[in-house]
């Protein structure tokens, strides 16, 4: 197994996996989103490689100290190898040499199923109320 850099060949594989996982689609999935995170710090968008194959994703972020990751996804027919971990080590690896001292992630209160793996990672529930608010372009700035 190889984890490495996303590349942009990489997009039609990632996105298939998005897919198959069932992870709704957002905006944050879209190749200009990609592209600007990529531009952003390409080094915190990872993929695993299992034999020869795309076989997960995850996409980080780093904000002063904390880390964040999501949209960690495995080919499901490749679920139970070990990519997930190996993909979310990789990336911890990352956020220590960056100087990162905590890292959170979002799940879908419908995706408890994830719990588990996450935390045999360390990983703890932390009770938090998550707001959101999408923002369109202000057609006069544009």
């Amino acid at each position: 197994m190889l984890i490495r850099s996303f590349r942009l060949g990489d997009y039609a594989h990632i996105t298939r996996i998005w897919e198959e996982t069932g992870l709704e689609r957002t905006e944050t999935e879209t190749l200009d989103a990609l592209a600007k995170q990529l531009a952003w710090d390409s080094e915190l968008v990872m993929v695993a490689e299992y034999e020869g194959e795309v076989a997960g994703v995850i996409v980080g972020t780093i904000d002063g100290t904390r880390g964040y990751f999501y949209r960690l996804a495995v080919n499901p027919a490749l679920q139970g190898h070990g990519i997930g971990r190996k993909l979310v080590e990789a990336l911890e690896k990352r956020f220590k040499e960056r100087g990162v001292t905590r890292v959170f992630i979002m799940v879908n209160q419908d995706n408890k199923k994830v719990l588990p793996f996450y935390s045999s990672l360390g990983y703890e529930v932390k009770e938090y109320i998550t707001l959101s608010k999408k923002l369109t372009p202000n057609k006069d700035s544009e």
